[in-house]
Order: C-alpha cells, then sequence, then structure tokens
C-alpha cells in the first residue's frame, strides 16, 4: 500500500505497454482504476490481470482524440467511482517519416492522438480533479518533448507540445491555488511496441528503424517505467524522466543547446544512410 491507496486513478491506453504497467503498478499499491483503450483485447487482458490483484476497475472503450467522447466518459468515470483522484493521459502513436514524404493526414493523426488526446483528457477531468481536493495530472510526453529527430516531426511537435501545455498547467494550478498537481513525463527507450506498430509513408522501410529501436534504444521495462512514474507522482515531480537515456538526453540538449541538431543529423545520417538518400531522391 502506498498514498494512493484507495484512490480513483485513470489510465488511457491501458491495453499494453506503459498504459498496462501503470495500471498493475497501480494496482497493487491499492489504487481503484479506470482504464480505457482503443485496443479492446488488450485491455480485456490488462483487466484480468489488475482484477487478479484484487482491484476495483472500470474498463471502456475509448479514442482519446474524439473530444465528445472522452468529455462523457470524465463524468462517467466520475459518477460510477464517486471521485477522481489521479489522470495519467497516456494513450499514444507513433510515426517515422520525413516532412517531405508524409502526408497531412499522418500529420494530424499523431497530433489528435498524442497532443489533443492528452487536452482532452486534461480539460475533461479537471474539474472532477479539483473537486476531488487531492487531485493530480500526470502527462506522458516523451524523450522526444526534449530532444528532435529526423523523421520524427510530426511526434516531436505532438510531444514537445505536450511539455509547453503540462508545464504551463501546473504553473497555473499554482496561480490559483488549485488542490491539483502535475506532472510531465519523459521517457527514453521503453520495450514497448511503439516502434513496431508505428505508421510511415508508403515505400519508407519502417522495419529497419523498429529493428534499430528495439535493439538499441529501447533499454528500460515498461514495468521499470511505471514504477519511476508512480513514484515521481507521490513525490509531486513537475518532471519525470524515465531511463538513463533520457537524463543522457536532458543533459545533452542543456548543455550543446541549439548545437545539438547538427550532431544529431550527423549521427542519423551514418546511422541509416541508405534510407536517408533514397528518401531525398
Amino acid at each position: 500500500m502506498s498514498e494512493v491507496a484507495g484512490k480513483v486513478c485513470v489510465v488511457t491506453g491501458a491495453a499494453s505497454g506503459i498504459g498496462r504497467a501503470l495500471a498493475l503498478d497501480l494496482a497493487g499499491r491499492g489504487a481503484k482504476l479506470a482504464l480505457s483503450d482503443v485496443d479492446s483485447i488488450g485491455l480485456a487482458k490488462t483487466v484480468r490481470q489488475v482484477e487478479a490483484l484484487g482491484a476495483e476497475v472500470k474498463s471502456d472503450h475509448l479514442d482519446v482524440a474524439e473530444r465528445e467522447a472522452v468529455l462523457a466518459y470524465a463524468d462517467a468515470v466520475a459518477a460510477h467511482f464517486g471521485k477522481v483522484h489521479q489522470v495519467y493521459n497516456n494513450a499514444g502513436v507513433a510515426f517515422q517519416g520525413e516532412v517531405e514524404r508524409s502526408q497531412f493526414a499522418d500529420i494530424e493523426r499523431i497530433i489528435d492522438v498524442d497532443f489533443w488526446g492528452v487536452v482532452n483528457g486534461t480539460k475533461a477531468f479537471l474539474p472532477h480533479l479539483i473537486a476531488s481536493g487531492d487531485g493530480h495530472i500526470v502527462n506522458i510526453s516523451s524523450v522526444f518533448g526534449l530532444v528532435s529527430l529526423p523523421g520524427q516531426n510530426a511526434y516531436n511537435a505532438a510531444k514537445f507540445a505536450v511539455r509547453g501545455f503540462t508545464e504551463s498547467l501546473r504553473q497555473e494550478m499554482l496561480v490559483a491555488k488549485h488542490p491539483v498537481k502535475v506532472t510531465c513525463v519523459h521517457p527514453g527507450g521503453i520495450k514497448t511496441a511503439i516502434a513496431r506498430s508505428a505508421g510511415a509513408p508508403e515505400g519508407d522501410d519502417r522495419v529497419a528503424y523498429a529493428e534499430f529501436f528495439d535493439k538499441r534504444l529501447a533499454r528500460t521495462t515498461p514495468e521499470d517505467a511505471a514504477r519511476t512514474i508512480v513514484n515521481g507522482v507521490r513525490k509531486g515531480k513537475a518532471r519525470v524522466l524515465v531511463g538513463a537515456d533520457a537524463r543522457f538526453i536532458d543533459a545533452f540538449v542543456r548543455i550543446l543547446g541549439p548545437g545539438y541538431q547538427r550532431v544529431v543529423a550527423t549521427i542519423a545520417a551514418r546511422t541509416f544512410p541508405k534510407a536517408t538518400k533514397e528518401q531525398t531522391r
């Protein structure tokens, strides 16, 4: 048991990865859970696992990009449990592709889910969190909310936006003296399926990127990530960096400033020379 024992915690994107790990970690600490995802099969598996730990669970199919659905969902969760204490806006999708080759629809989908999904969840639940007298909003950005990479333009845009939105929100809660804490989370490489399921422009070799991510970048397990996040929330941290790589990148960008961009571009050109040449024809 811990400070979350008995509290109502909302986790979006709970069917797999960090979302499922968060649900299990919170269940193990005695929380009541409201879990959602567009993947009903994966969500059902998560529900079975947290129920086995004795958690009270409400599960729903939810696309966080659908604003009216999120607004109705927040009211339904509050009505079901009576209160809402913590919201983990975790749901997200990925896309790997250069601006020149990406379609508007590709970029729009990432912004709709990864940024507007966070805004929708925040706006929908904020009144309930204030009313609880002990609220906490946890918005999952990314290490790509700290550093930009070639081919990650849409994801970078969304995750940088989540960071700015969340940091401003935290300040607003402090100014208004509302009983709501706010945390922005920046996971590094996590061993999930996000790279393998990422979209890409037609003709791009997304398999090569996914293999590179899985073998070279994904160092932290979802379970370790969830533990770090929940512990950071328990301590009321404004920012939580998940993984040694996230801490390194944070320092790397701070030290080099804008100069980091040329360094990253040079590394990317050497790492994916074939893809770079083909994509610039």
